[in-house]
């Protein structure tokens, strides 16, 4: 607390040496009682006490905001690690009342539906949108006179509102027009306050707001502020349980196949079924993110989920609807209790490189030693970049600062085509899987030298043409030895698949006894840019502790034994995991992607993950 009053001690003193102050005068009114003014002055007078000024906010994270003692007094006004108030950006809609169409039952525009959320409005939205606020406290000050009244005002007002609980539910509190009464300020005042945006530009707001109580009365004034902080948006990273698994759920050939074995993939894990989305557009990794957001709570921490619309912008020219359509899903399907949505787009960014804004292109390396909660990891290309807004967030929440490495060399230039990681016994507590091109071609060789050369690869499979039209895929062995282009692409893409994991070990510290080795060739499409030739295994999806879905290789079948999965399956089992296998080539391989790019994942948040407030730098 910080008081700004007059030196009431000499003022009292004064007073005694004057017949006019303090009962001089017959006619002159009684003092008032001690109880309505203060403490008592000399010769029968009162004079008022000095305002009090004390405000409070769970400063020491236990969920709870105490008038006892210390704990959430001292240090309120700085924040770290250690100490420090924290709020949600109220992103999420309790009472399910956010519309997708407008009056006339068109779609919503892609910035509409987005704006929309419990901290669009000047209203608690319910007992469950109460929980989503911070609590504050005025401490009761009961000697306040009746000229006292209390102003709270704010930094970064444009980012929060205050609210104080009154007998009829929480009411706005506008600081430069709603007072808080002498008879409020004697009684103590609970308030709440609500993040109206998580931290979108930290060079523009660094996500931290002080609150400050200024109480005056008799012509002098106390003030007490506090200093809180936003939960910054956390992406989840491989290691954390999978509870929920999204594929789409489109007509073309190979959906089928592909959602049934990826629903029996999921056997014996915590995901009871698999959610199906029923858009045009069967990327699903692609069009959304998953993440989260946490403040402590009584009890534990209060976790709000997130989900994040992709910033791939498909129309530019149009003003409504400039967005992948399929990312529409974030708030016309997921957004709803405890669960926000948020897009972050530039209209303007190259178009050239929007590939690079799909979601298969932001994954998370898992806990490494200074950032408990993973790096995020993308793809970069040197001659265009991703949509710079959304790098800026991501970058701004200073939690899981990016790992970039170069996918220039692939056509779709995502990361999760060659990098994927699993929970293992290591000192990092998971190890890499990587595609290994070299180690595919030895298969190969192996097989031609035990005379082999003649056993069948993809088996009743077909290629697309540039044409549209289908061709069969099957080669032999020594076909695809002696496939010069293959060959090529092959060493190529082991060379820059070198450089990727270099740029992992020096980064996170991993190192070669933690790399699970994936072998699959690649080829070149369209203009000399490569792909995965053979279905891409090391792009699969992470299920549960020991469970990994891979797409099924199709390789050569040599003694009732495909090779490449044999390789693959002892691999992942050499660090206790099991792979089971989807069939995907119809609907994502031939069309350069996997499983990962097929499906997506809502995952657990532990207690310890969620307290990242522990973890803040």
């Amino acid at each position: 607390m910080q008081l700004n009053a007059p030196r009431w001690g000499l003022l009292l003193a004064a007073c005694a040496a004057l017949a006019a102050c303090g009962g001089g005068d017959d006619d002159a009114p009684a003092a008032p009682p001690p109880s309505a003014g203060g403490a008592a002055g000399s010769g029968g007078a009162s004079a008022p006490s000095p305002p009090r000024a004390d405000l409070r906010a769970d400063v020491n994270r236990d969920g709870v905001v105490s008038l006892d003692g210390p704990g959430d007094d001292d240090g309120e006004a700085t924040w770290d690690a250690q100490r420090g108030a924290i709020f949600l950006a109220n992103l999420d809609d309790d009472l399910g009342a956010c519309p997708i169409v407008d009056a006339a039952a068109r779609p919503l525009s892609d910035d509409d539906l987005a704006r929309c959320n419990d901290a669009a409005d000047e209203i608690v939205n319910g007992p469950d949108d109460e929980l989503d606020l911070a609590p504050l406290r005025v401490a009761p000050w009961p000697d306040a006179g009746d000229d006292a009244e209390g102003v709270i005002s704010v930094s970064a007002g444009e980012k929060v509102r205050v609210f104080k609980r009154t007998t009829s539910g929480f009411q706005l509190v506008r600081a430069a027009e709603d007072k808080l009464s002498a008879a409020e300020l004697r009684a103590g005042i609970e308030l709440g306050l609500e993040g109206r945006d998580i931290v979108r530009d930290a060079a523009q707001w660094d996500g931290t707001v002080d609150v400050t109580l200024t109480v005056t009365a008799g012509g002098a004034s106390a003030t007490d502020s506090v200093r809180l902080r936003v939960a910054p948006l956390l992406f989840f990273h491989h290691l954390m349980p999978a509870e929920q698994i999204f594929a789409t759920k489109v007509a073309a050939s190979g959906s089928k196949a592909f959602r049934a074995d990826l629903a029996a993939a999921t056997e014996g894990t915590a995901i009871t079924a698999l959610d199906e989305l029923e858009v045009d557009d069967q990327w699903t990794q692609d069009f959304f993110e998953t993440a989260f957001m946490s403040a402590p709570g009584v009890g534990g921490p209060r976790v709000m989920q997130v989900f994040v619309r992709s910033a791939n912008v498909y129309e530019p020219k149009s003003a409504s609807f400039p967005l992948r359509e399929a990312g529409r899903v974030v708030f016309e399907r997921f957004r709803g209790k405890d669960r926000a949505g948020v897009v972050q787009y530039e209209r303007g960014h190259d178009e050239d490189s929007d590939t690079l804004n799909s979601f298969g292109n932001l994954e998370v390396v898992p806990p490494t030693p200074g950032h408990p909660l993973g790096r995020i990891l993308r793809g970069s290309v040197p001659s265009f970049a991703p949509d710079p807004s959304f790098a800026t967030m991501i970058a701004s929440q200073r939690m899981q600062p990016p790992i970039l490495v170069d996918t220039s060399w692939l056509e779709v230039a995502h990361v999760d085509e060659t990098l994927s990681f699993v929970r293992a016994k290591t000192p990092l507590g998971w190890a890499l899987a990587v595609n290994d091109a070299r180690l595919a071609k030895s298969i190969l060789e192996g097989l031609k030298q035990g005379g082999h050369g003649d056993a069948a690869m993809f088996e009743g499979k077909k290629w697309y043409t540039d044409d549209g039209d289908q061709v069969p895929a099957v080669a032999t062995v020594a076909q695809v030895l002696d496939d010069t282009a293959v060959m090529s692409a092959s060493a190529k893409a082991a060379v820059e698949v070198d450089a990727q994991l270099e740029i992992l070990k020096k980064e996170t510290g991993v190192t070669d006894d933690a790399i699970i080795r994936v072998p699959f060739l690649h080829h070149e499409v369209y203009a000399g840019a490569s792909a995965a030739y053979q279905p891409g295994m090391v792009n699969g999806i992470y299920l549960a502790d020991g469970v990994f879905a891979a797409p099924d290789p199709h390789g050569p079948i040599v003694d009732g034994v495909d090779p490449f999965k044999a390789a693959t399956e002892a691999a992942f089992a050499a660090r206790g995991v099991e792979v089971r296998w989807v069939e995907d080539w119809d609907l994502y391989h031939r069309n350069l992607g996997e499983v990962h790019c097929g499906s997506n994942t809502r995952r657990r948040v532990s207690v310890a993950d969620a307290r990242w407030w522990e973890m803040a730098k």
